[in-house]
């Protein structure tokens, strides 16, 4: 490599990192916007997130990010570079093409919007009344419709929006497995209804937020979430914010008389938290420094949720300090009575709250909404009724208001399309992952009987979370599994455990 070209390379990490310390700042404002700063700040807030939004957007799109994008893809020189510099002025080209084509002031519109949007979702979904959010959320999708035209629609439109989550994944791709696992889960929820349900009353006493709060921090330790990199908050939806991996933060939401809400949401933002703070600190300031997709990032947060979480071997170990913690109120319930009630399936309205087994279709139902939203199927008015009536056909019950049903998820007020469809994604990466594991860890349960979770958080750290954004979501995919998208190990994973659980 020429002295100019690694002077340009330098040059180059300077105007990145400048933009990363850009975006640590607003990872800031947003988590306290979302975490408790005062209702009369909130427009205010807003501007000054607008502010530095279009100062991250003019960098990108500047003459001087330009001109080291023309010279660090310049064929004579790609040979030269390193593999990180490679991905990272891929990723910089595509930022800078697509952010090219939006007019700054509509950009920063929209990032006001947004904001604004979220602080109204959350007095909507309190009050139940999707009406207050509609307008808000027609303009938002009326923004992403105009940048669909500005950046060129793909095969569908709402392809050029999955890409901005999930890049090298189109809707051929998600009908084609989404159909698989609905076609196995269906039947399956059905056999489970006639079944019989577990015992599941004692899961609903009295559970002080303080004594969830401190059982959270102690589960968060034990799968190797750093709290001297992080912190736990309460939120009206959980979310984990990475600032850098020296600094990610998680929330989450208490109910009293149902502690599953707190426990099994701790355990997801903190697998999205034990991601961004195991990402090589190599990649810090080359804008590789976070998760390659929210697909893969939703495989981490539903592992340790789910795979782990939820899993029979881990409550050998850990049921006994539940118990302390609950302060007598489980001591006469056993461990596998317990297993079976935190594990129990059947239709529900609330995603977050959803079991392993009907997780998907909430999911389904969603992406269902969105892909006709943008290929012009539906209208924003109408959503909570096509809402209600997915809900009937996907899972046999309507919500009876817009707080459980269209206003329970913040994303849409965010401006977050494209994005749902990467839970049910991260869910069938997690069961491939799991499978993977197993041929490295074939004791993995008794691993979890023992409490020993950190072989298992260390292999994930090595095959997936050290990469970042070095690596594409497909390379991960093929690299740790040797397999491209597959829905049969989640199927496998689902059948096996509720067949189990329910005597099938």
């Amino acid at each position: 490599m020429t002295n100019s070209i690694k002077e340009i390379e330098k040059n180059y990490y300077s105007l990145v990192k400048k933009m990363e310390n850009y975006k640590e700042a607003l990872g800031v404002l947003g988590w306290d916007l979302r975490t408790g700063a005062p209702k009369k700040g909130i427009a205010q807030r807003s501007e000054v997130i607008g502010t530095l939004s279009q100062e991250i957007y003019n960098l990108s799109t500047s003459d001087e990010m330009k001109s080291y994008i023309d010279a660090l893809t310049d064929p004579s020189v790609q040979n030269g570079l390193s593999p990180v510099t490679k991905r990272s002025i891929e990723e910089a080209k595509k930022k800078y093409d697509q952010n090219m084509k939006i007019p700054p002031k509509e950009f920063h519109e929209y990032v006001v919007l947004q904001s604004n949007a979220e602080n109204v979702w959350e007095e909507a979904k309190q009050a139940a009344d999707f009406s207050r959010l509609q307008p808000y959320l027609e303009k938002l999708v009326d923004y992403n419709q105009r940048f669909i035209g500005y950046w060129g629609t793909k095969e569908t439109k709402y392809d050029v929006l999955l890409d901005q989550y999930e890049p090298g994944v189109t809707v051929k791709t998600i009908d084609r497995v989404f159909n698989q696992v609905r076609e196995a889960i269906v039947p399956l929820v059905q056999a489970i209804s006639e079944a019989g349900q577990p015992q599941t009353d004692f899961l609903f006493q009295h559970f002080p937020k303080e004594d969830q709060h401190a059982f959270g921090l102690y589960m968060l330790k034990e799968i190797g979430y750093d709290l001297e990199a992080g912190r736990l908050d309460v939120t009206e939806h959980p979310f984990a914010t990475g600032l850098n991996p020296g600094d990610v933060r998680v929330t989450t939401h208490y109910r009293e008389n149902d502690f599953r809400v707190a426990l099994f949401g701790t355990l997801h933002e903190g697998g999205h938290g034990i991601y961004e703070q195991n990402l090589s600190k190599d990649l810090i300031g080359t804008g590789l420094c976070t998760g390659t997709s929210m697909g893969i990032h939703e495989s981490q947060s539903l592992f340790f949720e789910k795979f782990i979480g939820q899993n029979r071997a881990l409550w050998n170990h850990y049921y006994p300090q539940f118990q302390k913690y609950a302060k007598g109120k489980f001591d006469q319930v056993n461990v596998d009575d317990f297993y079976r009630a935190v594990n129990v399936a059947g239709p529900s309205l609330i995603r977050i709250e959803a079991d392993e087994l009907t997780y998907p279709l909430h999911i389904m139902v969603r992406y269902e909404i969105e892909k006709g939203l943008f290929n012009g199927d539906f209208k924003v008015k109408d959503l909570p009724g096509i809402w209600n009536e997915k809900y009937k056909a996907y899972l046999g019950l309507e919500p009876s208001n817009d707080r459980e049903g269209v206003l329970q998820d913040i994303h849409w007020s965010g401006g977050s399309f494209g994005y749902f469809p990467s839970y049910a994604l991260g869910y069938i990466y997690a069961a491939q992952f799991q499978q993977a594991m197993l041929n490295d860890l074939p004791n993995y349960d008794a691993l979890l009987a023992e409490g020993q979770i950190t072989p298992i958080r260390q292999w994930l750290n090595q095959n997936i979370h050290q990469y970042g954004a070095l690596k594409k979501p497909i390379e991960i995919i093929q690299d740790v599994t040797g397999h491209s998208l597959q829905a049969e190990p989640l199927i496998r994973y689902l059948t096996d455990k509720y067949r189990s659980l329910y005597n099938l």
